[in-house]
């Protein structure tokens, strides 16, 4: 008897040591099934950005192709692929020409933008746009659009962008978080951003804000990546090497990394 128990005992700890074995191996099998998961998503949403100038750039992000206040005239966007979406921040000349806007838009182009865009345009091309105002969030094909609110701070400043008429934007897909600032300063409302990958900060006085207060938003909410754009002012282009040394040296893990926005100069 004594022996038969024993070898039931003995059978059950092998069955149990199977049924071990196999659950660290499924788990072992889920843990690099969602790595691979993960590593497709890497792939997937795949961003490559083109400067064109000052505050336009056309990028690839997933398998669509985006402008980003798209001005200049068709001739600045030779060579590029026609958008699938454009977004608009504001209605100043940088940010909004609506001449180049149809020319670069095609019948199946998405346009995002606040209010005050489509106000301003004069064409039936406001028929194209969506619009989208500070805090909102616009959702399609696994994109994520928000737009952030964009306004200055300073007394001397307050009548070049009032909050509530432009959009700064976070667009995201499969967690890759993109933020365009558009013309603000160091506002309450980026410094809380969260998990960013990529932030693209202007930085040009007097209509924007000083590099050491880019800075000390960026320090802030800590993207992984933060991109100079948009920094040339009244006296010139601003010192965005002065910006990258104030980042950091904070050591707060951001890498700052400079585009050409400016391939003709400062003019």
């Amino acid at each position: 008897m004594k022996k038969l128990i024993l070898t039931a005992f003995t059978a059950m700890a092998l069955i149990s040591c199977k049924n071990e074995n196999k659950s660290t191996e499924e788990s072992a099998s889920e843990t690099e099934e969602m790595a691979m998961t993960e590593d497709s998503k890497a792939v997937e949403t795949e961003f490559n950005i083109t400067p064109i100038e000052h505050a336009t750039a056309v990028f690839d992000f997933g398998d669509s192709v985006f402008y980003i206040d798209p001005v200049g005239g068709a001739e600045a966007f030779e060579g590029q692929p026609k958008p699938d979406v454009i977004l608009v921040t504001d209605i100043h000349g940088d940010h909004l020409n609506e001449e180049t806007l149809a020319a670069v838009a095609v019948s199946s182009t998405t346009i995002f933008a606040p209010q005050a865009v489509v106000d301003a345009l004069k064409t039936d091309l406001k028929n194209q746009v969506t619009i989208i105002n500070n805090d909102e969030t616009k959702n399609w094909d696994g994109y994520s659009l928000t737009a952030i609110p964009m306004y200055n701070l300073r007394e001397e400043a307050k009548q070049f962008h009032t909050k509530g008429r432009g959009n700064g934007y976070v667009l995201e897909k499969n967690g890759l978080r993109i933020y365009f600032s558009g013309d603000t300063e160091d506002i309450p409302e980026m410094r809380n951003l969260k998990d960013i990958d990529k932030a693209f900060i202007c930085m040009n006085l007097p209509y924007t804000m000083t590099v050491a207060s880019a800075a000390d938003g960026v320090i802030a909410f800590k993207p992984k990546e933060v991109y100079p754009y948009h920094f040339r002012g009244q006296d010139g282009l601003s010192d965005v090497e002065k910006f990258k040394g104030i980042v950091d040296s904070a050591n707060i893990g951001t890498e700052v990394i400079f585009l050409d926005w400016y391939p003709n100069g400062a003019q």
